[in-house]
């Protein structure tokens, strides 16, 4: 157990919740105006696939990240038009985006390197291990800053708690909502990019491995709150970090039993705290001006 709980578990804690925190701010700020994101987990396998191709053609991670940012927003933005303009089911566009970033990733990677399981490996000096994670803790107090402290803020909040009264006040609902889904498609982007230019070095098929839905669970755990958000993204990289540090340790316990702590983490919380967190009260609900 001493190995488990050595200095180097915070490290690992820190690097396994970095993906995830910024997805659950990404989420955050499209759920506070009203668009419920259930396509996180989507927008990350966008960033990290497209962060991971640009970076292998253009020899340059910053380049592959703007990409791997694009391409978030653009998937984000399909989200947005189908629910804001058109009204449709929030939770449906958003489980259909996350099926198809499943099957475009291993389609494109097919078409360009011949192979449907991975991208070509990234040499180490093409990589940004530390970027976002300092990217990510560093937005916990600036998002606060903004939600609670800016005229922006109140009308993203406005546009998720009361839009009719956000309307008459002059604030375009839809504008806001825009921005927050916008938003989100590039933060969980970042998330992505994460996952396969720095912690690792390539893209492989499903790679978030459900991170996106662990990120909307510690967005729910944490009430739609900045910091809380950011301790249960912690809570639950610890969970994983540990579970790595497991195996091999504990003697007669199977790797696959360790490897579903996250996992099983999540739905405990879900199932006891699901109810007691108050969402957004527009949350998921389509706004027509009069």
């Amino acid at each position: 157990m001493a190995e488990i709980l050595s200095f180097s578990i915070l490290y690992s804690t820190i690097r396994v919740a970095t993906p995830l925190l910024l997805a659950a701010l990404g989420g955050l700020l499209s759920e506070r105006s009203g668009v419920i994101n259930i396509a996180l987990e989507g927008l990350m396998l966008a960033g990290a696939f497209t962060s991971a191709v640009v970076t292998h053609y253009a020899g340059n991670p910053w380049i592959g990240l703007l990409a791997g940012i694009g391409s978030g927003v653009f998937i984000a933005a399909i989200h947005a038009v189908a629910c804001i303009q058109f009204d449709s089911n929030q939770v449906v566009t958003g489980t259909a985006i996350n099926i198809l970033m499943l099957g475009i990733p291993t389609l494109l990677s097919g078409a360009l390197f011949e192979t449907t399981g991975s991208t070509p490996q990234i040499p180490r000096a093409n990589l940004i291990p530390n970027a976002p994670a300092v990217i990510a803790f560093a937005l916990v107090p600036v998002i606060w800053y903004v939600l609670y402290r800016t005229p922006f803020g109140l009308r993203l909040r406005a546009a998720g708690e009361n839009p009719e009264a956000a309307d008459t006040a002059g604030v375009s609902v839809a504008a806001i909502r825009y921005t927050g889904v916008l938003l989100s498609g590039a933060l969980a982007a970042i998330g992505g990019a994460y996952l396969s230019i720095g912690q690792s070095s390539l893209f492989t098929r499903n790679m978030t491995a459900g991170r996106g839905f662990i990120a909307l669970a510690a967005l729910i755990f944490g009430k739609w709150r900045p910091v809380q958000t950011m301790l249960a993204c912690l809570l639950f990289g610890f969970a994983e970090a540990a579970a790595i540090q497991m195996q091999g340790v504990i003697p007669h316990v199977r790797v696959e039993y360790i490897q579903i702590i996250p996992y099983v983490l999540t739905m405990v919380v879900l199932a006891g705290f699901i109810g007691a967190a108050r969402a957004p009260r527009a949350l998921g609900r389509p706004y027509e001006k009069e």
